[in-house]
């Protein structure tokens, strides 16, 4: 069973990529190995406290983590340069959009970025159809 290399990436408080990180740790998935990369030392804090087995910080962090990554998990914004509060540099963002990983996006209406058409849906709710999602490239992966 090949473990997926998962790269939770947030900012600001780093509560969104908290919550990511500890639901992924609570479902029943096979082995995951989540590596947790903040825009800020606070962000990166808070999801190693909720359970990734590895992380950093900043830019380059972003950089050389995607490059290695199965599944990219993080908030809309992170594709967006400027984003969450100008945290996220052109160059992460570019990094995160070109790389190979399947990005997982978290439709976050916050931040001057909108999302037309998708429900304004609780953190909750969102993170529960993201396990879904980790759970279905989980199976892909096995077979």
């Amino acid at each position: 069973m090949k473990t997926l290399q998962v790269v939770v990436i947030d900012g600001q408080g780093g509560g969104l990529g908290r919550q990511v990180v500890a639901a992924l740790k609570d479902a029943a998935l096979p082995p995951l190995h989540i590596l947790a990369v903040g825009a800020n030392s606070t962000a990166t804090a808070a999801m190693l406290k909720a359970g990734a087995d590895q992380a950093a910080t900043g830019e380059n962090a972003v950089l050389a983590a995607v490059r290695r990554a199965d599944l990219v998990i993080g908030p809309l914004g992170i594709v967006i340069a400027d984003a969450l509060v100008g945290e996220i540099s052109p160059a992460m963002a570019a990094a995160v959009g070109q790389c190979r990983a399947k990005k997982l996006l978290i439709p976050v209406n916050q931040c001057d970025t909108i999302v037309v058409g998708v429900a304004d849906l609780s953190y909750g709710k969102l993170i529960e159809a993201l396990v879904e999602l980790v759970k279905r490239e989980c199976a892909a992966a096995d077979e």
